[in-house]
């Protein structure tokens, strides 16, 4: 699921679930991992970070926020440790507070499985009294929620940012002051040595919470320095 569409209909399924609003996939923020490159992995694994393709379903005071996009995730998290054809599941409840549903999530006997499953479900519901019936997604369609789900640019969260820039005074100050200017606050930042005969640098970023719009704004006004190489 390179593109991450099959992450956004089960996201869009879950959320629905867990909050009660209508299945809304055309508001679901999804991003893939095309973009992702080996050195992005390896930066990664030197700050401590794992990158995983999640999806984040979250209520909030504005509303749900629905986004399906590459996550850093400490080394140290369960879920940074689910590989292969293994999912998981990372649900955080008011009173008992996280659990994790891990398991396969893919091939012949497991996908046959949740079928089966899906089938018995609809069966039960056809043969119990609707009287006494659990109401289908745990909502019944007149008490579905008009919690709106938010535009992407006024989620909040916490970025990393790869920036390959001129190798020389004063290109750091000019990126630090487009990031302070927008708002956001670095958390932790790191220069790479440059190879052998090249003008350029990579920098790493680790941003504190921050409104994607924000964001958004700053890598455009990053991107237009002169002093920056190619997209950040």
């Amino acid at each position: 699921d390179v593109k991450g569409i099959d992450a956004a209909h089960k996201l869009t399924i879950l959320g629905s679930l867990a909050f009660g609003v209508p299945l809304q996939f055309d508001k679901t923020f999804t991003e893939g991992i095309s973009r992702i490159e080996p050195q992005d992995v390896a930066n990664a694994a030197e700050l401590g970070y794992r990158i995983k393709h999640l999806g984040i379903a979250r209520r909030t005071g504005q509303g749900v926020e629905m986004r399906v996009h590459p996550t850093l995730i400490p080394q140290r998290r369960l879920i940074a440790n689910v590989d292969g054809v293994m999912n998981a599941v990372l649900v955080k409840g008011n009173a008992v507070g996280p659990t994790l549903y891990y398991g396969a999530g893919a091939g012949s006997l497991p996908t046959a499985s949740a079928v089966v499953a899906d089938i018995v479900d609809v069966v039960r519901a056809l043969t119990t009294d609707p009287g006494n019936r659990v109401p289908h997604l745990a909502f019944q369609p007149d008490e579905l929620s008009d919690q709106p789900i938010l535009p992407m640019e006024q989620v909040e969260t916490a970025y990393y940012l790869r920036i390959t820039a001129l190798d020389q005074p004063g290109v750091m100050a000019r990126i630090a002051g487009i990031l302070g200017e927008e708002g956001i606050s670095i958390e932790a930042i790191q220069q790479k040595e440059p190879a052998e005969g090249e003008t350029h640098v990579p920098l790493i970023m680790l941003s504190h919470r921050v409104l994607e719009g924000s964001m958004n704004e700053a890598i455009r006004r990053i991107e237009a320095l002169d002093s920056v190489n190619g997209a950040v």
